[in-house]
C-alpha cells in the first residue's frame, strides 16, 4: 500500500530526464490539475464498487460471491502487509530491478486484463444489440475423482464477455509494451474497483480494526523507513494511480508524476461500501451513513495532498484518511442514537432475496407411513386432495395462510366425522 507521493516517477516509456539530473519546477496549474484529477480518480471507484458491491451480495452467481474479510483476517492483514513490503524492499536491493519489474508486468498484465474485464462488462452489455448471439461457455479445471474431486478453476463466461476480454487485452499490451501511464490507471481504477466490490468486511468493528491496524502501518513505513518510498518508486507495476504534473507542458509524454497507492483508495473504499450495505439494512432511504463517509474521506485526502505540498514529503495517506472516515460516521450514529444498530449490523449474516427460506414449520399429523406416502407424492408430482388421507393435513400446513389452512383443515374433519355417522347408521 503506497502512500500519496509528490515524487517524479518514470511510467512512460519514452520519457527521458534532462540531462542534469534536475528536472524543471512544475507550474501551479499543472499541480493543482495533477492534485484535483488524483483526487476524481479515487472517488470513482470507491462510489460504483461500493454500488456494485450491494448488486454483488444479492447477486446468483456463486462465482462472483464477495470475499468476506473476518476480524482474525483484519487483525492479521498489517502483518502480512509489512512482510510483503520488506520482502519487495530486498528483492529490490538484492537482485536486478529489470528482472522483477519484468515478472511483476506479466503477472499484473494477466490479472489486469481479467480485472478490467469485469470492470467494464455491465457497462458493454448496454451497447450489444438485443439480437447478438450470446454463448455461454465454462471454464472446469478439477483435481481427483469421485468424491474427492475438488474444483481449482470454475469460470463461466459468454460470447460477450469474450469481446470485453479482447477490448482489456488490448490495453494489457499497452501496458505490457509502453508502460504508459494511461494504461497503468485503467488497471489501477479497475484493481481499486473490483476490490471494493468484491471484498466485504463483516461488521463495522472489523472494519475498525482493519484500519486502525493499517494506520499504524502506514505510518511507521513512511515516517519511520524510507522502505515504503523506495518500493513506490520502484515498483513498475498498476498498484498506484499516477497523473503528471508537467501535462500541459509535455502533453501525453509527461514524465513528473504525483502518484496515489491502490491501498489508500481500496481499504477506506470497503468500509464505506459496508456503511451504504448497513444504510439500505434500515431501510430509510437516506444513505446517510454513505455520504457522511463519503464526504470524509474527500476531507482527508484533501488534507493529504494538501500537507503533502506544504511539507514537500511523502504522506501516509492513512494518517489522515482512517480518522475521517471511521470518526465522521461514528458521530453521525452519537448524534442519530444509532451506534448500537451500528455495531450489531452484520453484513454477512444478511438474508439475501435469492436465499432459500423456512418461515416456519409445517404442522404434520398421522403416522409415519401416512407422512412418507405424503411425501413421496409431493415429489413425484400434483398433488391430490383427499380429504380422508391424513397427508392432506400436511398439505394444508404448508399454505401462506394459516387461517385459510386451520379453517380448511376443520372443513374437512366436520366432514369426514359426518361421513362416519352416517356409516355407523
Amino acid at each position: 500500500m503506497d502512500s500519496a507521493l509528490r515524487d517524479p516517477h518514470n511510467g512512460s516509456a519514452g520519457a527521458r530526464s534532462p540531462a542534469n539530473g534536475t528536472r524543471p519546477p512544475s507550474t501551479p496549474e499543472g499541480i493543482a490539475l495533477a492534485y484535483g484529477s488524483l483526487l476524481l480518480m479515487a472517488l470513482l471507484p470507491i462510489f460504483f464498487g461500493a454500488l456494485r458491491s450491494v448488486r454483488c451480495a444479492r447477486g446468483k452467481n456463486a462465482s462472483d460471491m464477495p470475499e468476506t474479510i473476518t476480524s482474525r483476517d483484519a487483525a492479521r492483514f498489517p502483518i502480512i502487509a509489512s512482510c510483503t513490503l520488506l520482502g519487495l524492499y530486498l528483492f529490490f536491493k538484492i537482485f536486478s530491478q529489470e528482472y522483477i519489474n519484468l515478472l511483476l508486468s506479466v503477472y499484473f498484465f494477466v490479472l489486469g486484463i481479467l480485472a478490467l474485464s469485469h470492470t467494464i462488462s455491465p457497462l458493454m452489455n448496454k451497447f450489444f444489440p438485443a439480437n447478438f448471439p450470446n454463448r455461454q461457455y465454462q471454464l472446469l479445471f478439477t483435481q481427483g475423482s469421485g468424491e474427492s474431486k475438488e474444483e481449482i478453476i470454475n469460470y463461466e463466461f459468454d460470447t460477450k464477455d469474450l469481446v470485453c476480454l479482447g477490448l482489456s487485452t488490448i490495453v494489457g499490451v499497452w501496458y505490457l509494451l509502453r508502460k504508459h501511464w494511461i494504461a497503468n490507471n485503467l488497471f489501477g481504477l479497475a484493481f481499486s474497483l473490483n476490490g471494493v466490490e468484491l471484498l466485504h468486511l463483516n461488521n463495522v468493528s472489523t472494519g475498525c480494526i482493519l484500519l486502525g491496524g493499517l494506520f499504524i502501518y502506514d505510518v511507521f513505513w513512511v515516517f519511520g523507513t524510507n522502505v515504503m518510498v523506495t518500493v513506490a518508486k520502484s515498483f513498475e507495476a498498476p498498484i498506484k494511480l499516477v497523473f503528471p504534473q508537467d501535462l500541459l507542458e509535455k502533453g501525453l509524454e509527461a514524465d513528473n508524476f504525483a502518484m496515489l497507492g491502490l491501498g489508500d483508495i481500496v481499504i477506506p473504499g470497503i468500509f464505506i461500501a459496508l456503511l451504504l450495505r448497513f444504510d439500505i439494512s434500515l431501510k430509510k432511504n437516506t444513505h446517510t451513513y454513505f455520504y457522511t463517509s463519503f464526504a470524509a474521506y474527500i476531507f482527508g485526502l484533501g488534507l493529504t495532498i494538501f500537507i503533502m505540498h506544504i511539507f514537500k514529503h511523502a504522506q501516509p495517506a492513512l494518517l489522515y484518511l482512517v480518522p475521517a472516515c471511521v470518526g465522521f460516521p461514528v458521530l453521525v450514529a452519537l448524534a442519530k442514537g444509532e451506534v448500537t444498530e451500528m455495531f450489531s449490523y452484520e453484513s454477512s449474516a444478511e438474508i439475501l432475496p435469492h436465499t432459500p427460506r423456512l418461515t416456519h414449520f409445517p404442522t404434520v399429523s398421522g403416522s409415519p407411513a401416512s407422512l412418507a406416502d405424503s411425501m413421496q407424492q409431493k415429489l413425484a408430482g400434483p398433488r391430490r386432495r383427499r380429504p380422508q388421507n391424513p397427508s392432506a393435513i400436511y398439505e394444508d400446513s404448508n399454505s401462506k395462510d394459516p387461517a385459510a389452512a386451520a379453517e380448511s383443515r376443520e372443513g374437512r374433519e366436520a366432514s369426514a366425522s359426518r361421513e362416519q355417522e352416517k356409516k355407523d347408521k
